[in-house]
């Protein structure tokens, strides 16, 4: 299983703190976002190694970052070739590029990388095993509002997902949709060729959206929570409450 983390945003939300550095790479106490991540996922036996997609104008301090690190699992650093937000390719097409350079094979944990999590993508990848299908997480959020701002989906009761909705204005269920998708191997054809037959392009969510109309899927409902940095007010939150 490789771990491809989606991360050729440029985090405009963000202002002057983003404008020449990633978000992923944002110091959260002595380690960053995305190190807070994969420190989790580098210890899953089935992970073997982890692609990280960005863009040109950062891929440099990825490989920087990269060169530093000490995980047991071998980092490639992907440039997507974009320098600007208008020009970004999207984060399915970052995902179909690092399909194509890397002739990947193999299951696939697709993950965003401005979250910080409470819980390990272990039980992530223990439940897609005993499901034997591509998989989704998902989690309670008896917040309307915010259920028109992510994706919503309908399961059964064995977290079959049986319909999943962007930003419904009347939404179906309580259950939301972070981004986090493992896609199996036997999947992967339709998802190489999710674009051209009309997959949204820009968020990671359109491709789970395209999936479920095409392939049985589970969703796991996450044990404990997260924090989603998506904002200056909410890196600085997190800084607060989890730097130390």
């Amino acid at each position: 299983m490789k771990t491809i983390v989606i991360a050729a945003g440029y985090a405009t939300r963000l202002g002057e703190l983003t404008k020449n550095f990633p978000k992923p790479l944002l110091q959260i106490g002595q380690s960053t976002i995305l190190g807070r991540m994969l420190d989790d996922i580098d210890r899953i036996p089935q992970i073997d190694e982890h692609i990280i997609v960005t863009n040109h104008k950062f891929a440099h301090i990825f490989e920087q970052w990269a060169a530093e690190q000490s995980y047991t699992k071998p980092i490639t650093i992907i440039d997507d070739g974009t320098d600007t937000n208008d020009t970004r390719l999207g984060a399915v097409c970052d995902l179909l590029l690092a399909l194509q350079q890397r002739h990947i094979d193999d299951d696939l944990l697709v993950v965003a990388a401005d979250n910080l999590l409470f819980f390990s993508f272990q039980e992530f990848v223990d439940f897609a095993q005993q499901k034997q299908t591509s998989c989704i997480m998902c989690h309670e959020q008896p917040d309307v509002e915010k259920l028109q701002r992510t994706g919503v989906i309908v399961v059964d009761d064995q977290m079959r997902v049986l319909n999943m909705e962007e930003k419904p204005q009347q939404p179906k269920s309580h259950w939301a949709v972070p981004p986090f998708y493992i896609y199996k191997k036997a999947d992967l054809d339709l998802v190489r060729h999710s674009v051209e037959n009309g997959c949204g392009k820009d968020a990671p969510g359109n491709l789970a959206h395209y999936m479920v109309e095409r392939t049985t899927m589970h969703a796991w409902p996450m044990t404990a929570g997260r924090f989603d940095i998506g904002s200056l007010d909410t890196y600085q939150e997190a800084q607060r409450l989890f730097g130390s």
